[in-house]
């Protein structure tokens, strides 16, 4: 998954009250692009199914498509893609914390 660090480049006013977008436009473009790379094959194969959920999914063998939208459209769309893999994201290291946990015993009366 890349970075594109261009990203941050373009101001509008909404972004000058949004702190997180401040800080990381703080960052270094390597923090950056290695965050994007962490996401594993499982969450980039879920957000790109719901991507595709979203836009709708037509057979590519049938049909040649081609998606017209605005920008406050796409703004969405990204948006609803980024915070379903901040999302997956959390739940993966969820995930592996009780599986940790569960290994160790501690959560053995948890687990029916």
């Amino acid at each position: 998954m890349a970075f594109n660090p261009e990203f941050f480049n373009t101001e509008t006013q909404e972004q000058d009250v949004n702190l997180l977008l401040q800080y990381l436009k703080k960052q270094h473009p390597e923090v950056l692009e290695q965050v994007a790379r962490s996401a594993s094959p499982e969450i980039k194969q879920i957000v790109a199914q719901n991507v595709q959920g979203i836009v709708g999914m037509l057979p590519s063998e049938d049909f040649e498509m081609q998606i017209v939208t605005d920008r406050e459209n796409m703004a969405n769309l990204l948006a609803s893609a980024m915070m379903t893999g901040y999302f997956l994201r959390q739940m993966e290291q969820r995930m592996r914390l009780d599986e940790t946990l569960f290994d160790s015993g501690t959560l053995d009366s948890d687990r029916d």
